[in-house]
């Protein structure tokens, strides 16, 4: 093991100079972590990186980061994984690294053909309730800027970057602190992965709806797919991200036990990426090495404890029209790795509280309250436009109430804007909380509420609506054995990152307890 130290560079410091001026016996040296601090850059501070380096001496070696998996053999029946999406294809990865083969079952097509599907529905408003933006090879994550960012402390976590870099991602990946890999880069990495677990053995099927759980004495023993075919497994991985509310349904109607999940609501709030840059960088905004600017916000009323933050921020990014029904609408961001497209956005929501804010005797009740605020979004829609364009607003109007003007500025989205005012689309609460929490984040950042400044709606499907219970140790379904929840869709992750992380503990747990095998700390 070499050396390990931490400090500080400015950020137009070379790295390699460094080293090679403070530490002569170096001859070698790999970055463990970094992070950019641009905290007072508009203040005039100047940006600064921290580092965490190993560094080695002549002699020594690098600590090896890869772990040594034992072929451990097959299942009698391969275990099923329901859905592709980072969860489901991470829970493959770990299966076939241990010799076992496995069955992914998804409704939607490879990540080629979905641009197809989605690229009609953007310029045509021509849907696929089964190739969209949430359906499909690699979930919503394909369309959802590639951020790698977690908040989940497992060992997993250094696991996920380093497969991503397997896979072909940037190097940087297993070090930075924000890691991105844009929604360009992201998709070939899923269709590499996918290809590997094939090459293993792994059955992936596409197009392919489960439509039921096949249940008998309280246990799941395979699924029912919507061309009526039987599956057999013992282990059936239920991976469907927090968009599949059909099967939610069905859990509800075979008594799978669940839980109401509190969630969050809002819009898209998108700006000239200049002018994000300029906030956050000042007279640094114009250096390209810093890239386009972040922030993070949040707001908390006093009076109501709701709490109004930002969420999945895009820089250099676009606003995308992603829902999944014919008569429902929903914005979310992305970017590509570059982030070089004029605008940023990021997400505005505001805390949905389960059992105050919907019926807390309806299990499924969050689920209808995000569904009633997206179709309401669809009406107005056919009202005032065609029906695919997204409900928008300037953040000036909105915060003055006035009648919103027909001329918007121009927007990142692809699916075009229609002008509306936008406390049509939202319960009283939703928009009241924005409203306050809006003039308190131009206290923060002057110059956010700006002319150009642009909300969109509806934001809904930030997280699941439910949790399906599961038992701690085991991550099987409390009530159904033979059923592992997994994921964004079952309540247990909250990214790209934390649920490929929950893909891989589902499977290591499988695997222990299947073949009673040790998982290596």
């Amino acid at each position: 093991m070499g050396k390990i130290s931490t400090f500080h560079l400015d950020f137009e410091q070379s790295l390699d100079d460094y080293i090679k001026d403070e530490y002569p016996d170096v001859v070698d040296y790999r970055i463990l972590s970094s992070s950019l601090d641009a905290r007072k850059a508009n203040r005039g501070k100047r940006p600064r990186y921290q580092y965490r380096i190993e560094m080695i001496s002549s002699g020594e070696i690098f600590t090896p980061f890869s772990e040594k998996f034992v072929d451990l053999g097959s299942l009698p029946q391969k275990p099923i994984i329901i859905g592709a999406g980072p969860a489901g294809l991470f829970c493959a990865l770990r299966f076939v690294e241990y010799g076992i083969p496995c069955t992914v079952i998804e409704r939607g097509s490879r990540a080629h053909e979905r641009m197809k599907h989605i690229a009609k529905f953007w310029r045509y408003g021509e849907f696929n309730p089964e190739d969209n933006v949430c359906y499909g090879e690699g979930g919503a994550g394909l369309f959802s800027d590639g951020k790698l960012i977690t908040r989940v402390k497992s060992p997993y976590v250094q696991y996920v970057m380093n497969k991503f870099v397997d896979f072909g991602a940037p190097p940087e990946t297993a070090w930075t602190s924000n890691p991105h890999l844009g929604s360009n880069k992201i998709r070939g990495l899923i269709s590499s992965i996918t290809d590997y677990i094939k090459s293993k053995g792994c059955d992936v099927h596409y197009n392919t709806k489960v439509s039921e759980l096949v249940i008998k004495n309280e246990s799941v023993v395979g699924v029912k797919t919507s061309d009526n075919r039987i599956w057999n497994s013992e282990h059936v991985v239920l991976a469907t991200g927090h968009s599949a509310s059909d099967i939610y349904s069905q859990l509800k109607e075979s008594n799978i036990s669940m839980e109401q999940k509190s969630f969050a609501v809002g819009v898209r709030v998108e700006h000239k990426r200049k002018l994000i840059d300029k906030i956050q960088y000042g007279d640094f905004s114009l250096n390209s090495s810093l890239g386009a600017a972040r922030y993070r916000l949040s707001y908390e009323d006093q009076t109501s404890h709701k709490g109004t933050y930002s969420f999945c921020m895009c820089p250099g990014g676009y606003v995308l029209s992603s829902g999944t029904d014919y008569d429902g609408l929903v914005v979310n961001g992305m970017s590509n790795y570059a982030r070089n497209a004029p605008w940023s956005n990021a997400a505005l929501v505001v805390s949905v509280e389960k059992g105050v804010d919907f019926d807390s005797d309806k299990i499924l009740a969050g689920l209808d309250f995000q569904r009633s605020i997206e179709k309401q979004a669809f009406n107005l829609s056919s009202e005032f436009a065609s029906g695919k364009e997204v409900p928008a607003q300037t953040i000036k109007d909105f915060l003055d109430d006035k009648t919103p003007v027909q001329e918007l500025p121009k927007s990142s989205c692809p699916s075009k804007t229609f002008s509306q005012n936008l406390k049509k689309v939202f319960p009283d609460f939703i928009s009241n909380h924005l409203h306050k929490a809006l003039s308190e984040f131009e206290k923060n950042m002057p110059g956010f509420v700006s002319e150009g400044g642009l909300l969109l709606a509806p934001e809904t499907r930030t997280s699941a609506p439910l949790t399906i219970s599961r038992d701690k140790v085991s991550l099987e379904s409390v009530s159904h054995s033979g059923l592992f929840p997994c994921g964004e869709g079952a309540g247990y992750a909250g990214g790209i990152t934390s649920a490929a992380v929950d893909g891989v503990k589902v499977a290591m747990s499988i695997i222990k307890a299947t073949k009673s095998y040790e998982i290596p700390v």
